[in-house]
């Protein structure tokens, strides 16, 4: 897959702080364990970026907020970009762009700078997870979501969320933009009270979406997001090796994203050979 082909994957939660940075982060994660092609991850939450302190970089030494005289003078290249991408040490395969710190400042990104951005983004990486505000009053949410190959609603069981929040974001102000409800796909957060409430069917049936996925938050997760421990739980922990990792395998899939061969998951021809003549003799 060539670079200039590479696809754009945008979230966007109905509510502010329900989980999406979470759930997105993760689906960037699985990918890039999955893959070794570049997979990148760009918190473009103007207002609220908090993915730096998931991770445990306090004060990031480049952020979105930096590269604001490269997108205003359109003079954002593949290599620039690369170099603002923090590399997970983990997995090195992951660029991280985190967020907007100058919150004062989010109102001044105009349309014409992200768009340059995601341009070039699509030139630098094989794979974009985009990370935006609930909110559809600033330049990165709007032109994300217009731009984006995939789109991905995040909400909860909460009538409130789904129905209220979701309904008049998503059924009353995307078409304005000419993103309507059918172009967004699905994934339901559940926190660690349990999975009650309304289903995914019922959901998606309300917001007149499609079934994406399902992330589940917990007590230990929450520990490890404030103590900027979220790449470890998504290793290390049980729940957290499987966070978001179907969702994941069907944006490989879909866009072209080839994954790694991981010896001990084929069986050798000679061993299935004698495997068959074992059950043909018996």
């Amino acid at each position: 897959m060539s670079r200039q082909d590479a696809s754009l994957a945008a979230f966007v939660g109905t509510t502010p702080n329900i989980g999406t940075t979470a759930a997105s982060f993760a689906t960037a994660y699985r990918m890039a364990g999955a893959s070794s092609d570049p997979i990148a991850y760009f918190c473009l939450n103007l207002k609220s970026a908090k993915v730096h302190r998931f991770l445990g970089e306090d004060e990031p030494e480049v952020s979105l907020d930096k590269l604001r005289p490269e997108l205003i003078a359109r003079t954002l290249t593949p290599d620039k970009l690369r170099r603002a991408a923090s590399p997970i040490t983990k997995l090195p395969n992951l660029h991280v762009l985190f967020g907007n710190l100058v919150r004062d400042q989010a109102e001044f990104f105009s349309p014409e700078e992200v768009n340059h951005l995601l341009d070039v983004a699509r030139e630098t990486f094989a794979y974009v997870i985009m990370d935006v505000s609930a909110y559809w009053d600033n330049a990165a949410t709007v032109c994300a979501l217009r731009m984006a190959d995939v789109r991905i609603l995040v909400t909860t069981p909460a009538l409130s969320h789904f129905q209220e929040d979701g309904k008049r974001w998503i059924n009353q102000v995307s078409p304005l933009f000419g993103v309507t409800p059918d172009q967004y796909e699905t994934v339901i957060i559940h926190n660690s009270h349990g999975s009650g409430g309304y289903r995914m069917k019922e959901i998606c049936k309300e917001l007149g979406t499609t079934s994406f996925g399902q992330f589940k938050l917990g007590e230990s997760l929450f520990s490890q997001l404030d103590s900027g421990r979220y790449e470890e739980w998504l290793r290390s922990d049980a729940q957290g090796k499987q966070a978001m990792d179907e969702p994941a395998k069907q944006l490989m899939q879909r866009h072209g994203i080839h994954p790694i061969f991981k010896p001990g998951r084929t069986q050798p021809w000679h061993r299935k050979l004698m495997t068959h003549r074992r059950g043909s003799s018996s």
